[in-house]
């Protein structure tokens, strides 16, 4: 199949089509808006329910009851929307109803500003919402992984009763990158013999996420812990580059992730042994492979569009056993690969310590930069 120059928004929504999209709930919001803009012609066209929702409230609680059928659905917003969301998020999740969210990542906090960052970690792949739940978090760092992540949340979703997010920051939801849009998939035409179906016979089924009485709370809470537990075990993704003979590894998701990419090969021109570990998942985090890499490279270095989100998560795994060093930009700053290679630098020249936090330092050495 041939590749077509497409947005990454727009790649995005018609690849959920193709999926096997039913219906769509959102609320126009940049970067994200060539998303909803795509499906509000492709959906009609295709005889499928599209709604644009007064506010990202009323588009949530749209997804609520239109997931609650078994059908395929979605929503899709960018940072301070998706916050709006949070509560619908998880009278989702506490329903244990599937449904895909993508959040393209804007600058924050706050209204913040409409150009690319990585702030949205700790919303997204952290919970969120109140309540003991997890979703599982996708995050692509071009336009074709965009696509396949695509299709890829709506079977997840589906698979664990769950709900499935493609993070993706403003970078890769506006370029425009050559991508291979799959092909229609047909509709799903068995309901899920926990979905409800109207009233037309048969029994009576109740979806909800109350419940009053505490030990049955506990039941359905624990029941969503060991589901993730399953999802810990099947469904962690990541891309290795360079791990082999590696004394050092850059760890990035998304665009940090495929900026240091870039880095990390001039870092290998320069004779040094780096290499990179890019989660695609986030959430499930790609606990083991760190841990295996943990026993054998001298060092870590984190890059993210952010202040050291993820950060968090790879010092859980490393556990003060090797050095852990950071290095952002926040507020909708993109870091440049030469940027990325300076820390490089840093970090082979050392001295190496594990003592303090990351954050303190990269923060005196950011305050250089901004002036």
């Amino acid at each position: 199949m041939a590749k077509e120059l497409i947005k990454g928004n727009t790649a995005v929504a018609e690849a959920a089509l193709r999926a096997g999209l039913e219906a769509y709930f959102g609320y126009p919001i940049t970067p994200q808006s060539e998303l909803l803009e795509h499906l509000s012609a492709r959906m009609p066209e295709l005889g499928r329910p599209f709604v644009q929702a007064e506010s990202e409230l009323g588009a949530i609680n749209m997804v609520y009851g239109a997931a609650c059928t078994g059908k395929r659905v979605m929503t899709s917003s960018s940072s301070p929307g998706v916050s709006l969301m949070m509560e619908g998020l998880s009278y989702i999740a506490g329903t244990e109803v599937p449904m895909v969210l993508v959040d393209v990542v804007r600058g924050g906090p706050g209204l913040g500003n409409i150009a690319p960052a990585q702030g949205d970690y700790n919303q997204i792949v952290h919970g969120g919402g109140h309540g003991d739940y997890r979703m599982i978090v996708l995050a692509p760092a071009s336009v074709q992984e965009a696509v396949d992540l695509t299709a890829l949340a709506f079977d997840l979703a589906d698979k664990y009763r769950a709900i499935a997010c493609i993070m993706l920051d403003g970078s890769i939801g506006q370029m425009m990158e050559p991508a291979e849009i799959p092909p229609m998939q047909p509709l799903k035409t068995e309901i899920p013999d926990w979905a409800v179906r109207g009233t037309q016979g048969g029994e009576k089924r109740l979806l909800t996420s109350i419940n009053l009485d505490p030990p049955a709370q506990e039941v359905m809470n624990h029941r969503l812990m060991t589901r993730w537990q399953e999802i810990e075990a099947n469904e962690v993704r990541y891309k290795g580059y360079y791990l082999d003979d590696a004394d050092y590894v850059v760890v990035g998701f998304g665009t940090a992730g495929r900026i240091s990419l870039s880095a990390v090969r001039a870092a290998r021109e320069k004779g040094i042994k780096i290499g990179l570990l890019r989660p695609i998942t986030v959430a499930p985090f790609p606990n083991e492979i760190l841990d295996e890499l943990t026993q054998s490279v001298k060092a870590f270095l984190v890059v993210e569009m952010n202040s050291g989100q993820m950060l968090e998560d790879v010092r859980l795994v490393v556990r003060g056993r090797k050095p852990v060093e950071f290095f952002g930009r926040m507020g909708g700053v993109v870091p440049f690969p030469d940027e990325v290679l300076t820390e490089i630098n840093r970090l082979v020249d050392g001295p190496l310590t594990t003592d303090g936090h990351p954050r303190n330092r990269w923060l005196a050495r950011l305050a250089e930069t901004i002036g």
